[in-house]
Order: structure tokens, then C-alpha cells, then sequence
């Protein structure tokens, strides 16, 4: 395959054809591509190997020889050893097309392929991937993190594309960056709706789902359509008496939370002095009740 030319139909293989690998390979698949292999360790990874994507589960090497396009669809940590041990073993990577979906990595994990002729790309799904079903339809619509050299732009597009996503070029040196501003989103939001769960629960309410889902799906709309200016609640209020009966509350029912609080609380004071929506005076007396100043 030349570097400028458009992806035509391709032959793919998963390396991990777990819940990501398994519903990207199936996107390919529906977008023409013909799926010719995939691998994986655990049962469900082999599972769906046969049953979203049609294949046989084969061993790596295999995936390898007989895939013009693969997919490295591993834990991030599992990652720079996988392409190390392509490039060990003396696969045939000439000429191939290989696809990494970690946030975390840019394309330098996949050196040691490409210095044995294999074409990176760094391809980021921005979803949430949980082995249902309904993984597939969630990709229709999403971003990807696309990193990818110049010659390969051409490629990197057309397939976010023909699954359905809308590509977004990262710069090789910021997806750290990149992966905690969403990891830092994604997953706190989970731990802080599931602890906010749990209190809910301990004071009798039945349903806690049912009780933060209108609130939350507001404060979310704010945010996106606002950003900072969507802020509501007693800290842009500069309800300092309140926030510092939260703070009360939550060291005696669950210390853990409240240290979570504060500092979120502190942060969110921060950014709204600095957007100019909350005062100095009343900004001081919050951080006082939250146990202290901010800034240096």
C-alpha cells in the first residue's frame, strides 16, 4: 500500500478482540472491509471474535500475516511489549497498516513496527466501550484522537470516517494531555455520581438514579453549551455557610468524600474568580471555610 492512497477494501486483523477491538472491527466490517482474523486471551475476547466478527480466533502471528490492516486493541500497558514482540519475532510488517487505539500513546510506541516497514497510526475512539451489544451504535457520531505522519493524514481520515467518527488531530507530544483531560472527565464523573449514589442511599432515598439524572443531565447541557459560565450551586453563590456544613456533613458520614469535595470545591472557586463570576470577598471566605487559601 502506498502512504497517499486512500484505504481501499482492506483485509483487517484484531490483535484483542475485546470490548474496543471487538466493536471497531466490527465497524470496519460494516463499512466494507473484510475482517480475516483476530486473536485474544480471554473468553469473551473469543467470543466475540466469532460472533461480531466473524473469524476463528487465530494466534498473533497469524492476525499478522494474513492482515493488510491491524489492529492493536490491548490494555495501554500491554501495548509497547505487543509491538515490541511483532518487531522481535521478524513479522511481516512491510507495507502494513498498524492501528493502536490507546489515548495514552502517540505513535513512538510503534517505532520498533515502523522501523520494519510497518505504516503507524494512533486512532482514539472518545467513547466509553462496556461489551454489550450496543457498543457498535455508540460509535456512529463520536470523536477520534487521530495521530498519524503527514503521508498517512489521508488514511487516518477516511477510516474514522467510514466508521462513522469525526477525526480530530492530536499532536504527537500532547496525548498525554489529551488522555487525562478526558480519562479526568469521563472517569471522576463515575466515581463522583456513584458516591453521590451511595450517600444518597445511606439517608433512605430509594431511587438515587431517578433523583440526580434530571440534575445532572442539566449541569452537563449547561456545561457543554456554557463551559464555566453553566456553573450553578452555592459555590459561584459564594455560600460559604453552606459549603462549610457540606464539608461537616461529609467528614462524618464519609471522610474519603469529603477530601474529594474540598478539593473540587477549591478548584471550582478558582475558575470562577477567574471567569469573573465569583468575587474576591466571597471567594476568600470560602476558601476559609474549606481550610485555607489557594493561591500562592
Amino acid at each position: 500500500m502506498e502512504a497517499g492512497d486512500r484505504p481501499a477494501r482492506l483485509s483487517v486483523g484484531v490483535l484483542g478482540a475485546g470490548k474496543v477491538g471487538s466493536a471497531l472491527g466490527a465497524a470496519l466490517r460494516q463499512a466494507g472491509h473484510r475482517i480475516v482474523a483476530a486473536s485474544g486471551l480471554s473468553d469473551n475476547s473469543q467470543r466475540w471474535a466469532a460472533e461480531r466478527l466473524g473469524v476463528t480466533p487465530s494466534r498473533p502471528d497469524e492476525v499478522v500475516t494474513a492482515a493488510q490492516l491491524i489492529l492493536l486493541t490491548v490494555p495501554d500497558d500491554a501495548l509497547p511489549d505487543l509491538v515490541g514482540g511483532l518487531a522481535a519475532t521478524g513479522a511481516d510488517l512491510q507495507g502494513k497498516l498498524l492501528v493502536h487505539t490507546s489515548g495514552a500513546y502517540g505513535l513512538s510506541v510503534l517505532d520498533p513496527a515502523a522501523k520494519r516497514g510497518a505504516l503507524p497510526l494512533a486512532l482514539h475512539p472518545v467513547m466509553t466501550f462496556t461489551g454489550r451489544d450496543d457498543d457498535l451504535n455508540k460509535l456512529t457520531g463520536i470523536s477520534y484522537g487521530v495521530t498519524a505522519p503527514d503521508a498517512l493524514r489521508p488514511i487516518a481520515e477516511a477510516l474514522v470516517i467510514e466508521m462513522g467518527g469525526e477525526p480530530v488531530w492530536i499532536a504527537d507530544s500532547d496525548r498525554a494531555l489529551y488522555h487525562a483531560a478526558l480519562a479526568g472527565a469521563a472517569n471522576h464523573m463515575v466515581t463522583l455520581i456513584a458516591e453521590s449514589s451511595d450517600l444518597l442511599g445511606r439517608i433512605g432515598v430509594e431511587h438515587p438514579g431517578r433523583m440526580l439524572g434530571p440534575l445532572l443531565g442539566a449541569a452537563l447541557d449547561n456545561v457543554l453549551r456554557l463551559g464555566i459560565a453553566g456553573l450553578t450551586g452555592p459555590v459561584v453563590r459564594g455560600d460559604a455557610g453552606t459549603v462549610r456544613k457540606h464539608v461537616d456533613a461529609l467528614i462524618l458520614a464519609a471522610p474519603e468524600a469529603a477530601d474529594a469535595y474540598i478539593a473540587l470545591a477549591r478548584l471550582t472557586a478558582d475558575r470562577a474568580l477567574a471567569a469573573g463570576l465569583l468575587k474576591p470577598e466571597e471567594a476568600e471566605r470560602l476558601l476559609d471555610a474549606l481550610g485555607g487559601n489557594i493561591w500562592t
